[in-house]
């Protein structure tokens, strides 16, 4: 998306893709957007090891004014070629949580990350608690980071028809009514609490949980608390819903406006993310979005969102209730959600991207 949109609204510039093989999943479409692979036979035979290092000779071939690293890594040696540098550090799971790393994987992590943020040019942070972890841990001065919120896919911004929305609800074989939960079926996205705090309202107010997501083992966990406690017309794994019925368990990213705007609430109360793309997304779709009071989802929920512990399911249990019978307090979330999502706007992300750019340049 970011390379679109730099070669879209910045077209005087020309922008140098670098892969150790072609892309699969993007290829440029652009006059002034140009993939770069490895030439010589020992970079095509250690891709690697091209990607890692040897690519700088392919920098300095093409003059490369900056190089951006766009998720956790730069090329070793670059600090010293002159060309200035910008790492994107998504988040900081793995120093956080360690023991859900293997050991090497770990350790690969925690080098090249580290590597980067030290000999960038500059840092560009997701989120402030993003940046804040980036000091803390790998005691960088704060000024070298600069925050740029993520944007999401300009695809929410669209009020779907009724008989658009009804269409995608039938496809999908979903409840006239529901809540929403999007994201990997993993232990820090939290669905087990989701799943207790439907347990405590189901007498109460008898609308299902939607979840869209894939997991393993803590998903295997979730469906045995599902079985021990009645929920199955409860909670309804769409992915495993769809397998059953003989359909593709994947709902494709044109599905999902649809059904965002089709849910009474989207439920986010993850641990632990770098920003939250969901929660801008159900914002973006006029969703009374309910997320975690922790880590940086206050960032992407502002003061459009209900915040909860994302440890207490009553607090949970409490938020599904009023959302679904306060008319009024949906019509203001909404209203404030429209507002806050603007700050988020791809136009005010690639913008803020490019006068990084120019800073990091000048400074270097």
């Amino acid at each position: 998306m970011l390379l679109n949109l730099l070669a879209t609204q910045f077209p005087q510039h020309q922008y140098l893709l670098f892969n150790p093989k072609p892309g699969k999943l993007y290829t440029p479409d652009f006059a002034n957007v140009h993939e770069v692979l490895p030439q010589k036979t020992i970079d095509k035979i250690f891709r690697s090891l091209w990607r890692s290092k040897w690519v700088i000779d392919d920098l300095r071939k093409y003059e490369i004014d900056l190089y951006h690293g766009l998720s956790h890594e730069i090329p070793m040696g670059i600090e010293k070629s002159g060309i200035a540098s910008i790492v994107t550090i998504h988040d900081m799971f793995p120093e956080l949580y360690p023991d859900n790393f293997k050991a090497i994987d770990l350790r690969i992590y925690r080098t090249k990350t580290r590597f980067a943020c030290v000999n960038s040019t500059r840092i560009l942070a997701i989120s402030n608690e993003t940046k804040n972890h980036i000091v803390d841990i790998y005691n960088i001065n704060p000024e070298k980071i600069d925050v740029i919120y993520q944007s999401y896919d300009p695809l929410f911004d669209v009020i779907e028809t009724d008989e658009n929305k009804e269409r995608v609800r039938k496809k999908y074989s979903l409840p006239n009514e529901f809540f929403l939960h999007v994201g990997t079926i993993i232990e820090r996205k939290n669905l087990l609490n989701i799943c207790k705090a439907i347990n405590l309202i189901k007498n109460e107010i008898n609308i299902p949980l939607v979840v869209i997501g894939k997991g393993k083992e803590y998903k295997e966990k979730v469906k045995a608390y599902i079985a021990e406690n009645n929920l199955q017309n409860h909670i309804i794994l769409l992915s495993d819903q769809l397998a059953f019925e003989g359909k593709s368990s994947f709902v494709p990213s044109e599905a999902m406006p649809a059904i965002y705007q089709s849910a009474k609430a989207m439920i986010y109360p993850s641990f632990y993310e770098g920003f939250g793309i969901p929660v801008a997304e159900g914002l973006a779709s006029g969703t009374p979005v309910i997320t975690s009071a922790k880590s940086c989802l206050p960032e992407a929920g502002g003061n459009a969102a209900w915040y909860v512990d994302p440890s207490s399911w009553e607090e949970m249990a409490k938020a599904f209730k009023e959302i679904y019978t306060n008319a009024e307090l949906v019509k203001t979330m909404r209203n404030k959600g429209f507002e806050h999502v603007k700050k988020f706007s791809q136009e005010k992300y690639v913008s803020h991207v490019m006068a990084m750019y120019q800073k990091t340049i000048h400074e270097n």
